[in-house]
């Protein structure tokens, strides 16, 4: 049997180009005499749909697509996810499901059975789980076909009462298939890969496995789609970030050899190509085609610029630079040689004038006062104010330039540098923001070397530097990490024993992340590569009163 992996980017509500992508694989896979063509989890609408499921008219266009995609299965075989309505008197109005078309017929319909509530993930607020376990049998083999969450539910991380696998083993099938929507996050390639692996160890099947690509507001899907041979080793692995179309001649007789990527579980490398992916696909599915950001000459709007210029061509990317009387020099400098080396347009726009203007007009108010921070937010939101203008009248989207480290603790200004369409390293913390940079200049300088040896300063204030404020990088994003992404309390890591997590320090940053929930509410969407990234996955209350 030749079973085809059709891995597509699927642009979410977008149900008449989504069908005119899987009718042109169907055909792909006619020429090729398939079997059967696999397509991911809810591929038909674009994965997740949140709350256009909602809405009647949206699930009737999935039908619509659904009965195309079906009167094209002459001689071929598909699988392929939709919504469905559940017709149930009691439960969720959907379910999320796989149709397996064949002779241009229904064979079987499957349901999805484990609804994951947790991080970007809310299936259970439209869906009703499945209930019943059939699988379907199709040319002499009996097919166990399962949903994304349907096979996580293994060994000791067990969040459900039911494991799909455990029923559909019973009728004896001969090969597992799985349609999946698996975002991408930096410690999830390896995991999603050993727990397919685990699967076709367990249950001594093998596995097809199919994942979408593609950038979908904040949340990336890789790809990484694979058949596993019934030892658990991965045969054939699609490419990352990219479409790909791969028919693998299955024999239920036949054991295969490993042959897939090699790739580790935190790739740097990675995390830039899902960058530069997220980046592109959110320009291109918004309806964008040109980025415009504020070029400081410091490391973050370095490499923002880079990954936009990768993404959407440097000439659809306008650096501009706004000196105030605090900035440096060499600042202004090393913001043009990187425009320059990457061959964006370029601009330098003061801010002092603007920024005396604004003291002047708030002196009556202020009389009587010293300059404090007031002061230097207002450089920031003057900068603000220009990079919104210029995105008014020539139509380039704003791209914010905060990192990690600066949003957990609130080091960045509302309306000011926290303004934009779009936060791109805005789930990396400061070290790696220094390492895609080293990684941008991997064969040579991109990134000039004086923006990444230098000290991180706001230059809102003179001799300022982000030390001033914040104990050095490599400890304050250990503390993060420990924090945000290990869920773990002030004295859990004080009790560490790491070097500089001393109390004071640790409980003054926790309080620090606490307390700037507000700001990160009113955040640009922030490309997710991380498992727990600021946004849907993380959510937190603003007004609260709590002491970890």
């Amino acid at each position: 049997m030749k079973i085809a992996l059709a891995q597509l980017n699927y642009r979410i509500g977008d149900i008449e180009v989504n069908t005119a992508k899987i009718l042109a694989e169907i055909e792909k896979a006619k020429e090729q005499n398939v079997d059967i063509v696999i397509f991911s989890e809810l591929a038909v609408c674009g994965y997740p749909p949140k709350d256009l499921l909602d809405y009647p008219s949206f699930i009737e266009r999935c039908e619509t697509a659904l009965q195309l995609i079906c009167e094209a299965t002459e001689n071929v075989a598909v699988l392929v996810g939709g919504p469905a309505w559940s017709k149930l008197t009691k439960g969720k109005k959907l379910y999320n499901s796989a149709y397996f078309y064949a002779d241009q017929k229904l064979v079987r319909r499957i349901d999805k059975t484990l609804l994951p509530t947790y991080d970007i993930f809310d299936e259970y607020r439209y869906f009703q789980p499945n209930e019943v376990f059939e699988c379907v049998e199709y040319k002499g083999e009996k097919i166990a076909i399962t949903i994304c969450e349907d096979l996580w539910n293994l060994d000791d991380e067990k969040l459900y009462k039911v494991t799909p696998m455990d029923e559909l083993i019973a009728q004896k099938p001969s090969v597992m298939i799985n349609l999946s929507g698996s975002p991408y996050s930096y410690n999830h390639v390896e995991k999603r890969r050993t727990r397919m692996q685990l699967n076709a160890k367990t249950y001594g099947l093998p596995l097809f496995y199919v994942n979408q690509v593609g950038g979908n507001t904040d949340i990336l899907f890789d790809g990484g789609s694979m058949f596993i041979n019934r030892m658990g080793e991965i045969v054939e692995e699609c490419e990352f970030y990219k479409e790909d179309f791969k028919v693998i001649k299955w024999d239920s007789d036949h054991i295969y050899e490993d042959n897939h990527q090699d790739y580790y579980d935190y790739d740097i490398g990675l995390i830039h190509d899902a960058l530069v992916m997220g980046v592109r696909d959110y320009f291109g599915k918004v309806g964008f085609s040109k980025a415009v950001l504020g070029s400081s000459g410091g490391i973050d709007s370095a490499v923002v610029h880079a990954i936009a210029a990768e993404a959407l061509g440097a000439d659809n990317v306008k650096a501009i630079t706004m000196p105030s009387r605090y900035s440096s020099t060499g600042s202004v400098v090393d913001a043009h040689k990187l425009a320059k080396n990457l061959g964006s347009p370029f601009s330098t726009i003061p801010i002092k004038e603007v920024f005396d203007s604004f003291n002047r007009t708030l002196a009556p108010e202020f009389e009587g006062t010293q300059p404090n921070v007031t002061e230097e937010n207002l450089q920031a939101r003057s900068r603000g104010i220009i990079l919104m203008a210029y995105s008014n009248k020539f139509g380039n989207m704003v791209l914010n330039t905060s990192n990690k480290s600066e949003s957990a603790v609130g080091y960045s200004t509302l309306y000011g540098d926290m303004c934009g369409g779009l936060s791109v390293i805005g789930d990396l913390y400061k070290e790696q923001v220094y390492e895609l940079a080293r990684f941008i200049n991997r064969y040579g300088e991109v990134i000039p070397y004086e923006i990444i040896n230098k000290e991180p300063s706001a230059e809102l204030r003179p001799d300022q530097k982000d030390s001033d404020s914040l104990p050095p990088y490599p400890v304050l994003d250990k503390i993060l990490f420990h924090y945000i992404e290990e869920k773990k309390g002030w004295k859990e890591i004080v009790a560490m024993d790491e070097e500089g997590l001393t109390e004071d320090i640790v409980r003054k940053i926790v309080r620090m992340v606490d307390r700037n929930e507000y700001k990160r509410f009113q955040a640009s969407p922030t490309l997710r590569i991380s498992h727990k990234a600021f946004g849907t996955g993380r959510r937190m209350p603003i007004v609260a009163r709590y002491n970890h």
